[in-house]
Order: structure tokens, then C-alpha cells, then sequence
């Protein structure tokens, strides 16, 4: 139904029909993993009530001149970033405001600049659509004031966050959204993504994508691979199936990574262990399919209880992301819950 657009048809129908009928939501909440096309779906949306898409897909935050921009901003003082709050805004009525920073949050900075231009008049028609991307990643002094706008916004205005989680939110800011869930797409629609983007090694990337096209066209198979071997290793000691002297060269070599993030690992060790709670209660629909015989022997290893205890670690680490935990210690300090779980 929206041009270049594969799956989730239910939340396409409902945007459909808003349009149709003229009674568009002021604040949609639209949340669901990564990779599922929240904000492009977002911006195709915006593009059918602004019209000049070309401009609004300018503002794609997976382009490489946005995503330098992004990672540059990293390397700024916190007075710098906060004097110049980072936005995109190719077409006057579009704006989108997304995580910024080392820690990829979004800031108060950026919220108050949201109010000041919430105010401003469209220029061309009677819409303005802000999209906050990841909004779940902001802090608790910027999401009041974003709860703020979302109180009275002003008429025109048409406000669309995205997370991951929607429980991440404040009830508040849920409670004032109308909450379009996102769901990994079905094995057709990714094969006919796939198709229609030309991907390369498709079979290889639709398997570990689970469902997400965005991380099948971004993936890097080489260095998922890496992290994902990490990740196991660290998992088979924590489970007692290797030694510590197996973990000793990895733990290393992931010190040494000093310029990777600990958010994808950690991502990673979530699929394995959910892999080796599907093997262990029966099932068969794993993603890391070509790890099948590793994780089945793990999961013929630990009890529920042990993977209860390990998730409820890697949550407790997770927590701690926007405070700059740094990655050898974090994972060294998982090894070790996983040696005491249950």
C-alpha cells in the first residue's frame, strides 16, 4: 500500500485508513525491533499527506551522509552537541529528530527544540509531522518534556515516535499515543525484499535477520560472525561446557575492540539464549540455525532456571548502556553471573 514498502500490512491499513478518512492521530507511537521499518514507514506516511517525497527521504538515517553526521557528532564536547541539537529536516515540514551522541541518546536540548518549532506554521499546507526516532532512548528529564508537548500539541502538528520497546516509554507518553505494534516479517515478505533490493548471499541474511529487513540489507556477515563466535564462547563457559582458559583469548580480543559498541553483543547473547530456550522446551524454530548441534547441547545442559538467571543478567547489564559501561568489564561480569546461575 505505501510505495517500496514490505510487510506489517496491518499497520499499513491503518495508517491507509486515517488518510482516507481525514482523522489523522496527533501522536503515534509506532514500536517494534529494529530493522522492522518504523521510521521508514513513518516517512513514506509523511509523504503522502507533504507530498515531495524525494525530500523527506532525504532525511533517511541510514544514508551515509546522515550516519556520518551522526557518528561525528560522537566525538563533540556535550556543550557543543547541546548548543547545536541535532535534527534533519530536508523538507520544511518534516523534521526528524534522532539519538544523539556517544551514548545515542535523545536529549533534553533536542526536546526543547522540538517545542520551539512544534509552534511554527506549516509552510506549505495545514500538516507538520516530527518523527523522534528511538524515542525510548530518552532520558527522564528529556522524555517530561517531550510528555509536555504530547499534552497540547498544537493542531497542526503530527508527532510519530518509534521504539523498540513501548514499555520503555513512560506510561504517560504510552497512554497519550495510539500504539501501532510492529512485527517481524514473514519468510515471503523478506524473500521478496530481498528480491527487490538485489541483496547479496539473500539466503544467508534473511535466515539471520529474524524477520528484519533492515538487518538483512545492513548486515555485515563477517563481523556478525565475529561477535556471534564471542558470544557463544561466552556462553558455553558461562554454562560450564568450556573452561575459563577458552574465554581468556576472547575476553582479550574484545578489550582490545576498544571502538565497538557492547549494545550489538549483547543483542547477540539475547538470539542464543532465546535459540537455547526453543531447544530446550522442544521446539525447532531457531535463527542461528547453523549452530543447531552447539546450542542443543547447551540446551540439554542448563535448567530453566539457569536461562531465567542469564537473562535477568544480560538485563541488568542492558540498563546500564546509557551510562557508558564499558564492554570487556560488562562481559567479563556476565561470565561470571552465568558461572552462578541457577
Amino acid at each position: 500500500m505505501f510505495e517500496n514498502f514490505h510487510g506489517n500490512r496491518h499497520v499499513q491499513t491503518a495508517l491507509e485508513g486515517m488518510i482516507e478518512r481525514g482523522r489523522i492521530q496527533q501522536t503515534m507511537l509506532f514500536a517494534g525491533l529494529d530493522g522492522l521499518g518504523k521510521a521508514t514507514l513513518a516517512r513514506r506516511f509523511a509523504a503522502r499527506i507533504l507530498h515531495s517525497p524525494e525530500k523527506i527521504e532525504a532525511d533517511d538515517l541510514s544514508l551515509p551522509a546522515n550516519a556520518q553526521s551522526i557518528a561525528a557528532r560522537e566525538k563533540l564536547p556535550a556543550d557543543k552537541r547541546n548548543d547545536e541539537p541535532l535534527f534533519f529536516s530536508t523538507h520544511p515540514d518534516f523534521l526528524t529528530f534522532p539519538p544523539d551522541g556517544p551514548l545515542r541518546q535523545i536529549s533534553i536540548p533536542q526536546m526543547r527544540l522540538l517545542k520551539e518549532h512544534a509552534q511554527y506554521k506549516p509552510l506549505h499546507g495545514d500538516r507538520r509531522v516530527f518523527l523522534i526516532d528511538h524515542a525510548d532512548r530518552a532520558g527522564e528529564q528529556a522524555a517530561n518534556s517531550l510528555l509536555k508537548i504530547l499534552e497540547e500539541p498544537p493542531a497542526h502538528l503530527i508527532l510519530i515516535l518509534t521504539a523498540e520497546n513501548a514499555y520503555d516509554l513512560l506510561p504517560t507518553i504510552r497512554s497519550r499515543s495510539v500504539v501501532l505494534n510492529f512485527s517481524p516479517l514473514s519468510a515471503e515478505d523478506m524473500q521478496a525484499f530481498a528480491r527487490d533490493r538485489g541483496l547479496d548471499n539473500a539466503e544467508r541474511r534473511i535466515a539471520l535477520s529474524g524477520g528484519s529487513p533492515g538487518v538483512a540489507a545492513s548486515l555485515d556477515i563477517e563481523l556478525y560472525q565475529k561477535r556471534r563466535a564471542a558470544m557463544l564462547a561466552l556462553l558455553k563457559t558461562g554454562a560450564g561446557a568450556s573452561s575459563y582458559a577458552a574465554w581468556l583469548p576472547v575476553s582479550e580480543a574484545l578489550a582490545r575492540s576498544r571502538s565497538e559498541k557492547l549494545e550489538p553483543y549483547l543483542k547477540l547473547l539475547y538470539e542464543l539464549l532465546r535459540d537455547v530456550t526453543i531447544l530446550r522446551e522442544g521446539g525447532s524454530a531457531i535463527r542461528n540455525i547453523d549452530l543447531r548441534s552447539e546450542l542443543a547441547a547447551l540446551a540439554g545442559r542448563v535448567s530453566g532456571r539457569w536461562i531465567i538467571d542469564a537473562v535477568s543478567s544480560v538485563d541488568d547489564v542492558a540498563a546500564l548502556l546509557r551510562r557508558n559501561i564499558q564492554k570487556p568489564i560488562a562481559l567479563d561480569g556476565l561470565l561470571m553471573a552465568f558461572r552462578r546461575a541457577g
